[in-house]
């Protein structure tokens, strides 16, 4: 058995695109974790399927498996080469559409400039619908392998916890944050942001996702970071969220309204894998 599939990224974020409009994916989670190996595999952090929507207000739909094998609910980045990926293949025009995620509808538009923006959705607070173990608040507090950790919490869609340091060049990714993301306050894992404030409009941010580990970017952890801490007063409405493989721009008016998402969508390689 043979698979074709594009390899993308957005902002260093990287994605197998496999094409699952004739037939759904016939792969288990040992299979497509095979795939995501650098080194006897493609690699990449999360795999997207592109498949008729379910949904009738939808163009399509996209499925999401980690880099591990296992299932996840949203990608920020991945929507966006989602649109890249179908706008190429002549299925999507320039402007706006609505396609379907395992968490629900998002809205897209295609920009002329080829960014893509994304609604996002509105921001989860509700600790039973991130979700978290813990009775709801603005700040928590976690002893986490004998060290205190301060965070936020939120869903985009996705579980994230978000935690405010003075310097993401020192951000713990691979101890503390692979340790939160699997501590049980979170019941379904958590993705773990640490932010960096560098003025009302601009933060820096390291992710360490949960099931592909440290990645060069997260677009729904972007989004997490800015809903947390502009709940909190400490950023305006637009912001610019640098990450190692580069910067997205995030709008959020606050309180009900949903989180708007702008970047990049980059192909990289079209390929066929024996498997």
């Amino acid at each position: 058995m043979t698979l074709k599939f594009s390899k993308m990224h957005g902002i260093g974020n990287d994605f197998v695109v496999v094409d699952c409009r004739a037939q759904p994916l016939a792969l288990d989670a040992a299979q497509i974790a095979h795939m995501g190996d650098r080194h006897f595999g493609i690699g990449f952090d999360q795999l997207l399927t592109i498949e008729p929507a379910q949904d009738s207000t939808c163009a399509f739909r996209y499925g999401i498996y980690n880099a591990d094998g296992s299932a996840a609910l949203q990608c920020g980045n991945g929507v966006r080469c989602v649109v890249a990926w179908l706008h190429r293949a002549g299925a999507l025009s320039e402007g706006a559409a609505r396609l379907e995620s395992p968490s629900g509808s998002v809205g897209v538009e295609l920009l002329a400039d080829g960014r893509v923006n994304v609604d996002m959705g509105v921001p989860r607070f509700a600790p039973e619908q991130i979700p978290l173990r813990m009775p709801a608040s603005d700040i928590y507090w976690l002893q986490v392998d004998d060290i205190d950790i301060e965070f936020g919490a939120v869903s985009m869609g996705n579980p994230h916890a978000v935690i405010e340091i003075a310097d993401v060049a020192t951000a713990p990714l691979s101890t503390l944050g692979r340790a939160l993301s699997a501590d049980a306050a979170f019941p379904q894992g958590c993705n773990v942001g640490f932010t960096q404030i560098v003025d009302r409009a601009h933060l820096r941010l390291r992710v360490w996702e949960r099931g592909a580990g440290a990645t060069l970017a997260c677009g729904s952890g972007a989004c997490a970071a800015v809903a947390v801490l502009r709940q909190r007063g400490k950023l305006d409405g637009d912001v610019a969220v640098q990450l190692p493989g580069g910067t997205l721009d995030i709008h959020w008016d606050g309180a009900d309204a949903p989180v708007w998402m702008s970047g990049a969508a980059e192909f990289v390689f079209e390929g066929e894998i024996a498997l």
